[in-house]
């Protein structure tokens, strides 16, 4: 080996993509590259770690040709999908395209790849030399997941370090430029309902509750009949747990004949609060009450699924509280559905939320810890806007903690 190529060896052994994650696939490759395959074609914006990992099995099947095909395709997949956003989530893609121009000889392409990688590592410090980037953690972790059964606990911490990156560096934003907007528009109009109620629901994010109580208040009083209004102002209610007013204003939405799914909807968060807070006070006890809200929730989200067939999130919804019900079977099958028109949704948030309901199905009801962590994963790895990807992040993390304790507990009796 000469000089040149030893020096590139060591950069390339520097990098965090496949080939350096001593990645051991327990099932035949090409059973392994069908899945990645499936993920691929079920993920559309996030295809593009799926790419990646099946560029990598294809190189371990001697396919270069297609494995570097891949990889051109998970990059034009992520710079597609993430505009100005993509260099982050690239690095694995160019250090195992330097891996791949290494191994076909082609080492002033390789030595491209690695500085693309080292440029961007300096443009987004970790902070740490042994920490990485948690879009990276995030790429490391799916791939031990769906490589290998034995690999699994690998997979998890490195979820769990993505999250707790994510939660070091998120921080209180100053009030938008939209509420700032609002508080202007007004001051031109200060009775105008539909804006009392929008900036009472946007103060809540700062925790201004008494202004907005105020503006609730005002808004409810200058135009109670405006469907927008109901909306925002029932929201704000329900968000503050104020739950027999907020049941008041969505009755008053449905009165008025108007956007009945979404308040049918709406008034079932109501009654599914008022169960959840009736179980928090009887944590250990199935009551009558916690039975009454809970049918009053599904009645009515069958209602809404009836008025708005394609309310996913709804129908998600109403499978777990079936299997809160006991009726696994109606649960399975409510579940099917969602999985089956998932294809179909564009709104990401909603995907999520799918996924999220079925690993909790899986999870508390089923106990099926393995298709929970792979439900979890795919609603974590759903790009979404800040705070929203919390719930499956939270069950991987919880799910994690508890099966590092049982480790450390095993290894205090050996």
């Amino acid at each position: 080996m000469s000089e040149d190529s030893s020096a590139l060896l060591s950069r390339l052994q520097q990098l965090q993509c496949h080939f350096t994650w001593d990645l051991r696939p327990d099932v035949d490759l090409e059973t392994l590259s069908t899945r990645i395959e499936i993920d691929i074609e079920f993920h559309r914006k996030g295809a593009g770690c799926f790419y990646s990992l099946l560029a990598y099995v294809r190189y371990l099947q001697d396919q270069r040709e297609k494995a570097l095909s891949l990889l051109n395709q998970s990059e034009e997949t992520i710079r597609e999908s993430y505009g100005d956003e993509s260099e982050r989530r690239l690095i694995v893609t160019y250090g195992d395209m330097a891996w791949l121009k290494y191994h076909d000889r082609d080492f002033a392409q390789s030595q491209s790849y690695c500085q693309r990688v080292e440029d961007i590592l300096v443009k987004y410090p970790t902070g740490s030399s042994g920490s990485l980037l948690p879009e990276v953690y995030g790429e490391q972790g799916w791939a031990y997941f769906k490589v290998s059964r034995s690999s699994l606990s690998d997979g998890i911490d490195c979820f769990r370090k993505a999250l707790e990156w994510f939660l070091e560096n998120i921080q209180e934003d100053e009030e938008s430029q939209a509420t700032t907007q609002l508080r202007f528009a007004l001051e031109i109009n200060p009775d105008n309902a539909a804006l009392q109620s929008m900036l009472a629901m946007k103060l809540t994010a700062y925790k201004k509750y008494e202004e907005a109580d105020g503006l609730v208040k005002k808004a409810l009083e200058n135009d109670p009949d405006n469907p927008h209004v109901i909306r925002q102002s029932g929201n704000y209610l329900l968000n503050r747990s104020r739950l027999d007013e907020a049941i008041d204003v969505f009755k008053r939405g449905l009165r008025r004949g108007k956007q009945l799914s979404s308040f049918t909807y709406q008034l079932a968060l109501c009654y599914k609060q008022k169960k959840i807070a009736e179980q928090c006070r009887r944590p250990f006890s199935n009551t009558e009450e916690v039975g009454r809200w809970r049918r009053c929730c599904i009645s009515h989200l069958e209602d809404a699924v009836k008025m708005k067939p394609s309310f996913l999130r709804v129908w998600a919804e109403l499978a777990l509280l079936y299997a809160e019900e006991g009726d696994m079977s109606r649960a399975e099958e409510t579940f099917k559905h969602c999985l089956e028109k998932l294809p179909e949704v564009e709104e990401e948030k909603v995907c999520q939320i799918i996924h999220q309901c079925y690993g909790d199905f899986h999870h508390y009801h089923t106990k099926n810890e393995a298709q929970a962590i792979a439900h979890y994963t795919k609603g974590l790895l759903i790009p979404l806007k800040k705070y929203e990807w919390r719930q499956c992040a939270k069950k991987l993390k919880q799910i994690a903690d508890r099966r590092l304790a049982k480790n450390r507990e095993t290894r205090k009796l050996l």
